[in-house]
């Protein structure tokens, strides 16, 4: 099966620096974005949703601006799923995005815009912005 790219631009109302902990470590994702994220023991991120655990490498990031993890592949597939957490900021209007790049199995572009809004209404509610 093959994969489909996502993009989405999501404005919230509070600092780089506020949000960056909630886009890298996992303490930070696990409050809104899976329903549990530990570190194992080499420090990879495994996340849970409905019982079922995905582990990923954080293969990119830099403080208070982005960070993007790459799923472990299933046996045979050499095309790795990955998400990118992307903070940017608009100098003119001083508004905050968070810019997210979803590499996934899910092709329903609409069915992946529906789930990135809910997931950053979750963190919105958490920080307030």
């Amino acid at each position: 099966m093959g994969k489909t790219l996502y993009t989405g631009d999501f404005e919230i109302n509070a600092s780089t620096r506020m949000l960056y902990p909630y886009i890298y470590t996992a303490s930070g994702l696990a409050q809104w974005f899976a329903d549990d994220v530990n570190l194992d023991g080499d420090g990879n991120y495994i996340f849970e949703w409905e019982g079922d655990k995905h582990k990923a490498k954080l293969v990119a990031h830099r403080t208070n601006h982005y960070s993007k993890f790459e799923f472990y592949p299933a046996e045979g597939d050499d095309d790795p799923a990955y998400f990118e957490l992307r903070l940017e900021m608009n100098e003119l209007t001083q508004s905050v995005f968070i810019k997210v790049t979803d590499y996934s199995e899910i092709d329903d572009l609409e069915e992946l815009h529906d789930l990135w809004t809910s997931l950053v209404e979750s963190l919105k509610e958490i920080v307030g912005g």
